[in-house]
């Protein structure tokens, strides 16, 4: 896992929208699935892309896979923003 990884991740809107969704805390994937109006396994596909980025981790909990926010990787790619802007 890279910033470039993380950063083709981000590219995507409905990536973006899904982190987004995150904020508030772990989702299942179904209760995901239901904001978007496309089929569940193009969720799954970018569900996998974040992933693979290492912006969302997953866990499964019985029958459901839950997903949540990696912010490890979130605080390396601000403080990588910041550094670059020049603060702190």
């Amino acid at each position: 896992m890279g910033f470039q990884q993380s950063f083709k991740a981000l590219s995507d809107p409905t990536r973006r929208e899904i982190l987004a969704l995150l904020r508030a805390g772990p989702m299942a994937a179904g209760d995901i699935v239901a904001h978007f109006h496309v089929s569940g396994a193009t969720v799954s596909h970018h569900l996998s892309i974040l992933k693979e980025a290492g912006l969302v981790l997953d866990e499964r909990r019985g029958k459901y896979i839950y997903y949540e926010l990696n912010m490890s990787v979130v605080d390396e790619i601000l403080e990588w923003f910041t550094a670059l802007k020049g603060e702190g």
